[in-house]
């Protein structure tokens, strides 16, 4: 059925995935706030927009989902089935894309930490690790 949808169709469905406020972001976001962290959302002044952003401590975090910022032996980013030479290519641009974003912010001065949607399933190593990370 895929297969068959025009590029119109196929444009349409790509606007609906959200960039902001996904799922893995909202449960990052209550984690780090229940451990007492108090954070800005999104900042247009930085690059890449992070998820979090802690400004006192020059520290930001990105909330990335495995299939969409290719993330390395993770079961959450395999490739699909069809279209491979679309997908191949707009999954490896989101990853240089990160990976110029990242680099830009420690430039700049600024610490990065980047959380995997399968990170989730440890809630407590976790949070552990954002701990060690802002402390």
């Amino acid at each position: 059925m895929a297969d068959t949808l025009t590029p119109a169709q196929r444009s349409k469905r790509m606007s609906l995935i959200r960039g902001k406020n996904t799922g893995p972001e909202l449960a990052v976001r209550k984690l780090v706030y229940a451990a007492g962290y108090r954070y800005r959302l999104h900042s247009i002044k930085l690059p890449g927009r992070p998820d979090l952003v802690f400004h006192g401590r020059r520290k930001v975090i990105f909330v990335h989902g495995c299939f969409w910022h290719r993330h390395e032996g993770c079961r959450l980013a395999r490739l699909p089935k069809s279209r491979l030479e679309f997908w191949g290519e707009k999954l490896e641009g989101n990853k240089r894309r990160d990976m110029r974003n990242q680099e830009a912010l420690v430039e700049i001065g600024w610490s990065v930490l980047v959380v995997w949607e399968c990170e989730l399933a440890d809630e407590k190593a976790l949070i552990e690790r954002i701990r060690a990370f802002l402390g």
